[in-house]
């Protein structure tokens, strides 16, 4: 019975320090992301909110709704006129993806601007989501209920 625990003991030990093989003393790996590059993303990400704040509330609609997670799905579907139901697409995988660029591209023809705006709005948000947000785009009504 000694001989059977110290087998397993030996087995176990044996196969949890393979599990250790990774020397991280010399390397980044398994160290957090510099306080420089977290500030600088949350600083995007500020950008990000304000823009659409700003996007929204030019829209008509209530610009605290940018930063609720699902309900600023269908603010914004409201926003270029299309169904609340878009929301369950925007939950598909690789579906939302698409849906997200027709989207910004229904929400850059509800301010006035081309569907190359709305690539931008989807591709590079960071740059063309304050661009719509504070420069003199007036909301035009819902794209989508035009078409």
């Amino acid at each position: 019975m000694k001989s059977l625990i110290e087998l397993t003991q030996n087995l176990f030990h044996y196969n949890a320090s393979l599990l250790a093989q990774v020397e991280y003393s010399h390397s980044s790996q398994g160290e957090p992301p510099s306080p420089v590059s977290m500030i600088v993303g949350l600083l995007f990400a500020l950008l990000i909110i304000v823009a659409m704040w700003k996007v929204f509330t030019k829209a008509g609609q209530p610009g605290w709704a940018s930063i609720i997670p699902i309900y600023n799905l269908y603010i914004w579907c409201k926003i270029v006129g299309r169904p609340w139901w878009w929301i369950l697409l925007m939950l598909i995988p690789f579906v939302n993806f698409i849906v997200a660029i027709i989207l910004c591209i229904d929400m850059a023809k509800s301010f006035g601007k081309g569907a190359g705006f709305g690539i931008g709005l989807a591709l590079l948000g960071i740059i063309f989501w304050p661009i719509l947000g504070f420069s003199s785009a007036q909301y035009q009504g819902a794209a989508a209920a035009k078409a």
